[in-house]
């Protein structure tokens, strides 16, 4: 079990279920340029080096914030994933709760702060 009631639940489910929305608009918005980002940018004989250097840089740009938009909504997409298994709110690690105080904090949590702690401990 979870420890979580009912309420607590419902508002953390909703709360990332905003979160998905949101997400999925921004990535709308990231994507949403008269050019394919998957292909080179076209060269453009008459613009200026400064100008293709200008637009490499707001190309690049908006890829790496579509790429961040996607990688946060996957995250959050396997939050909510785990509401239906039932396991939402139970550490991916350990199998314990996660605490309420943390889930309310960041919704998306995949570990106990104890988990967490250590994982962020090794890494440094």
């Amino acid at each position: 079990m979870n420890g979580l009631d009912d309420h607590q639940w419902q508002t953390l489910q909703a709360r990332l279920e905003c979160a998905r929305i949101a997400l999925l608009s921004q990535l709308a918005d990231d994507l949403d340029r008269n050019t394919d980002l998957r292909l080179p940018l076209p060269h453009v004989a008459e613009a200026s080096p400064a100008d293709n250097a200008s637009q490499r840089t707001l190309h690049a740009a908006v890829h790496e914030a579509a790429t961040l938009t996607s990688r946060q909504l996957d995250i959050v997409r396997h939050a909510l994933a785990k509401f239906d298994d039932q396991l939402y709110g139970l550490c991916e690690h350990c199998g314990e709760a996660i605490g309420y105080s943390r889930l309310n904090a960041r919704p998306e949590a995949r570990l106990c702060i104890n988990c967490q702690t250590r994982l962020e401990q090794r890494i440094r």
